[in-house]
């Protein structure tokens, strides 16, 4: 694991079984509080839109998701230029929050009550069993860059295209169309999820 400065850290989370509105608007809180107790710091966090999207691969027949990014930063008179703490634990916490909200892992990329995946968490580059950061498909998916777009069009992204650093909105606007897939949707906000396009 290489840890080197840096100011932000983004969670993506998804859901296509039970009631992914009800699952979303109930873990933002407990996520929220799991962050604060693993930083030990005030943060900043920024919630976007829900987003109606399709399945990417799995198992066919799913249900479309509901998904939503987290972006945090370190909170006003918290010093940007610090490394987070230890990824891998705020991942056993990531994991107990999907557990406790039934998350069961029968097969991959198959349907779930919710999904919270560390995006990249500052500069730490990582790759092991557990934990792979940045995401490895970071820059390919719709139903992330989507979100990220939305909460920031102009973010850097901690992965590179051509060589060069990518935005959100410049990596989800190179992303090829797939025939027969809709685009990812953005919801209106509501009761426990606030935001909206």
């Amino acid at each position: 694991m290489h840890l080197r400065p840096c100011s932000s850290l983004a969670i993506a989370l998804g859901a296509n079984l039970g009631d992914p509105a009800a699952s979303f608007a109930a873990v933002r809180p407990l996520l929220a509080a799991a962050l604060v107790a693993w930083a030990g710091a005030p943060l900043q966090l920024s919630w976007s839109p829900r987003f109606r999207t399709a399945p990417v691969g799995g198992p066919p027949g799913q249900p479309p998701y509901l998904n939503a990014v987290l972006l945090v930063r370190p909170g006003p008179g918290v010093v940007p230029q610090v490394s987070w703490p230890d990824p891998l634990a705020l991942l056993d916490r990531l994991l107990r929050l999907e557990a406790a909200f039934g998350r069961e892992r029968r097969e991959r990329w198959g349907p779930r009550r919710l999904d919270l995946d560390l995006l990249w968490c500052g500069a730490t580059t990582c790759c092991s069993p557990e934990l792979v950061l940045p995401h490895p498909r970071l820059g390919e998916r719709a139903f992330v860059l989507a979100p990220l777009a939305a909460i920031d069009p102009d973010l850097p992204l901690p992965v590179a295209a051509a060589g060069r650093p990518v935005s959100a909105a410049e990596a989800l606007a190179a992303l090829p169309l797939v025939p027969g897939e809709p685009e990812p949707q953005a919801l209106a906000g509501g009761p426990g999820w606030p935001e909206g396009p």
